[in-house]
């Protein structure tokens, strides 16, 4: 039995405690994952998707790992957001200048995130930037695994062409 097996008994038990726990235990993650796929609204987007998984978690079983599930919901909040961004009209917001080519090195690459199609996106975020296991990322998504590994060696060989252009 893995932790937040232990974490999840104790919250449907009540104890507060576990609550605190599950999130410091996962919000760092979910963060990283919504500030790149929703950069904008990252903190709105992780706390978003801690309010929707507590507010479905009477009907949450634990069978694997919670991060995954927090993932899956992660990115429907983030999907949301993005949909609601192009019904509203938004100002361009110009870029802070970079201080070292590490940072434009990163603004680069999202950028290039941004320009992949969204199921080539997703997929990369979770690879590249999760670290996450392709059989984890198909479970996820709700995918085959070839599947998976075709979109992360198309969304690698997408990122490459167009960093390569960019210089």
């Amino acid at each position: 039995m893995d932790a937040d097996f232990w974490r999840i008994q104790r919250m449907k038990a009540g104890d507060e405690g576990a609550v605190d726990a599950f999130v410091r235990a996962h919000y760092p993650a979910i963060l990283r994952y919504c500030r790149l796929r929703a950069p904008e609204w990252a903190e709105d987007a992780a706390q978003e998707t801690f309010v929707r998984f507590f507010e479905s978690f009477e009907r949450y079983r634990h069978c694997g790992r919670a991060r995954n599930y927090l993932y899956v919901i992660a990115g429907n909040v983030c999907r949301d957001l993005r949909r609601r961004e192009r019904e509203l009209p938004v100002e361009e917001v110009p870029l802070p200048p970079t201080e070292d080519r590490g940072a434009e090195l990163r603004v680069d690459l999202g950028r290039a995130l941004e320009r992949l199609a969204p199921e080539l996106r997703e997929a990369a975020v979770l690879y590249f930037a999760q670290g996450l296991k392709q059989r984890e990322i198909a479970r996820i998504l709700g995918i085959g695994l070839p599947l998976v590994k075709y979109r992360v060696r198309r969304a690698r060989e997408a990122l490459i062409a167009e960093l390569e252009r960019k210089e």
